[in-house]
Parts: structure tokens; C-alpha cells; sequence
């Protein structure tokens, strides 16, 4: 049976559940991971499973459907990739800018990804402007032993900031979309940019991953290279980034990367019981040029070790804990909500 005439057969049944498999090759039941994400019932309430074999898929992602669950062959076999980026001009004219420019957009909750790379190729931001790999917008979203490697802004957690402060709309499908608080958990993942990439609203915790600055080839000698985060965490979300038990390392030099800067004026980031290399600046934090945010951002840190983790050289303004202070930090008690949401209940 032709590839065609496959999809077809999906799109007209009804499914209980929802099982099926992507093969760039053929010899699934798609070859593509859109054309069965888009095959996904509309009103599916079941979680629907969709293991994608070993292969690079170059596609654009859109999933907007809840309860998707991408079930990679493993981080290094299935690579989902594109290259647009913010610079990029649509044929009237028109930039795409960061929001448009994403691999993945996930904005449907429930997401469950595993074992997948998620890749924005379109190079540096000083020639390309922000390349994002992963917009994920949806609430309870887990990502797993998942890969995201970019440049300049490589994983956007939704939801945006109420508005733009350049210009009048940021663009991209969360846009229209009413700002809602969402929650969202990555475990032993691996993250790869170099300015600001990892950044949004998003309550989320990073358990046993791995966070590489890489090298900003037009970052001046002696200046800085890089930040890890910025966030722009709601005045009224009691947290944002929580960094657990993560390794920070690069190719960056020593003392060029900053764990965050604020992208708005509450940005909360907490990194506990990390491992921090050589490349992390001995003050930790900036400020991004606005002073007036050191009164009300929330950076903190708990417990961290190696040569970028020396408490006593940090700025002023960034908050160390202490081990009861710590505790409240501990993933079951950030991620709850009102429906009590545990991601690492039975790890």
C-alpha cells in the first residue's frame, strides 16, 4: 500500500487509541511526524503515541493537539530539524522574527517527548538574528532525554510577556492565545545556544540536564559570551526556571556565561545543587543594562559546586538559599498547581 493511500486510511478511522509509527523511510505508518501528528483525532482525549524511527526529519513541527506523546529511538538516532530564523523575510516583506522561527512549536497540553533531537540549523544569531528550536507552550508538557541545540534564543517555554516593548505585536501562534501560567518538566535533556537560550514565562524544572554554551564567534574578547536564561516570569507565578542536580559546561571562555539576565522585571531562576564549569562568570547574574530590575528580580542558588559556583564572588542582588529556603524549590511542590501535577511520581 502506497505511503499515501496510508495516511489517508488513518485520517478516516475513529481510534480508541491512538498507536502509530514514523518512518522516513516508508515502512511506517507515515513518514513524515506531521502527517501523523496531523492524522491525531481532533477531539482526542487518550494519550496518542507516536514512536518516530531512527532518521533526520526535516520539518517544520506544529502540534497543537493534547496528550501527544513523541517517542524518539534516542537522542543521537532521531533528529527533527529546520532552519528558519527571526531575519528571515517572508515573500511580502515581512520579518519572520524570533516567534515564527521555531523547529517545534508544541502548544497542546499533556506533550510527552523522549529520545528526539530538536535542532534550529540556521547558524549564529549575529548573522541570523534569534533561531528557536523548541516553542513549548502547553501546560504539564514533559520533555525526556530530548536534545535541543541552536544558537541565539534555542528553547522558548510559553507563555509570551503580556506585550512587546519595541514593537506592537511579537508575532508567532501564541500570540492570539490569552497568557495563561503553564507548567512544564525536562529530564536529563541536553541544552545547547549561546545568548539567552533558554527563555519565557513558564514555571519549569530542569532535572539532570546538561546546559553548553557554545562559543559566540562575534562575542568580543574579554566581554561577554552568553546567557543561559532569561526569563520573564509573571509578577504572580511563586516560581520560574528551577535548575535541580544540572551540569553546565561549554566551549565558551572562562568566565563569559552568565546564568541569566532578567527579559522582564520579575524573572525568577533558581539553580540548586548544580555543577558549574570554568566558562560561568564569577558574578553570575547581569542585570541587562537596567539597574532598576536588581530590586525586583529572583535570582537565586542553592548548593552548587566547581569552578563557576563560588557564592562569594556573586553579585549582591542574587539570593543564596539555604537548606530550608532550598526546600521549597523541590520539583512536587513547583510543579502542582491546583491539580497537584507530579512528573517524577514513580521515576
Amino acid at each position: 500500500m502506497s505511503g499515501g493511500r496510508r495516511e489517508k486510511l488513518w485520517e478516516e478511522t475513529v481510534f480508541e487509541t491512538f498507536e502509530v509509527v514514523v518512518a522516513a523511510d516508508g515502512s511506517g505508518d507515515f513518514a513524515t511526524i506531521q502527517a501523523a501528528i496531523d492524522a491525531v483525532p481532533a477531539g482526542n482525549r487518550a494519550p496518542a503515541t507516536i514512536a518516530v524511527k531512527p532518521g533526520v526529519y526535516r520539518e517544520k513541527l506544529f502540534v497543537d493537539k493534547p496528550g501527544v506523546h513523541l517517542i524518539g529511538s534516542g537522542a543521537d538516532r532521531t533528529v527533527v530539524e529546520y532552519d528558519d530564523y527571526a531575519l528571515k523575510k517572508y515573500p511580502n516583506g515581512e520579518m519572520y522574527n524570533t516567534f515564527n522561527s521555531y523547529t517545534a512549536y508544541f502548544g497542546g497540553d499533556d506533550l510527552f517527548a523522549a529520545d528526539m533531537t530538536f535542532a534550529n540549523t540556521a547558524g549564529p544569531g549575529a548573522k541570523v538574528g534569534q533561531a528557536v528550536a523548541v516553542y513549548a507552550d502547553g501546560d504539564r508538557a514533559q520533555f525526556r532525554r530530548c536534545r535541543f541545540v541552536g544558537a541565539q534564543d534555542t528553547l522558548f517555554t510559553g507563555p509570551l510577556p503580556p506585550a512587546p516593548v519595541e514593537r506592537a505585536a511579537f508575532g508567532g501562534p501564541g500570540d492570539v492565545f490569552p497568557r495563561r501560567q503553564v507548567r512544564q518538566y525536562y529530564r536529563d535533556c541536553y541544552i545547547e545556544g549561546d545568548v539567552d537560550f533558554i527563555f519565557g514565562s513558564a514555571t519549569a524544572v530542569f532535572r539532570g540536564c546538561e546546559l553548553f554554551s557554545r562559543r559566540r564567534p562575534d562575542a568580543p574578547p574579554g566581554e561577554a559570551n552568553g546567557w543561559i536564561t532569561a526569563a520573564s516570569t509573571p509578577r504572580e507565578a511563586a516560581y520560574g526556571y528551577v535548575f535541580w542536580d544540572c551540569l553546565i559546561t561549554g566551549d565558551a571562555a572562562p568566565g563569559s556565561v552568565y546564568l541569566g539576565r532578567p527579559w522582564r522585571e520579575h524573572a525568577s531562576v533558581a539553580f540548586l545543587r548544580c555543577r558549574m564549569d570554568a566558562c560561568v562568570a564569577p558574578a553570575g547574574w547581569s542585570n541587562w543594562g537596567k539597574p532598576e530590575r536588581e530590586a525586583t528580580v529572583r535570582f537565586r542558588e542553592y548548593g552548587s559546586a566547581g569552578p563557576g559556583a563560588d557564592p562569594s564572588r556573586r553579585v549582591p542582588w542574587a539570593k543564596p538559599l539555604d537548606a530550608g529556603e532550598a526546600a521549597r524549590f523541590e520539583p512536587a511542590r513547583v510543579l502542582a498547581g491546583g491539580d497537584g501535577w507530579n512528573p517524577e511520581e514513580g521515576d
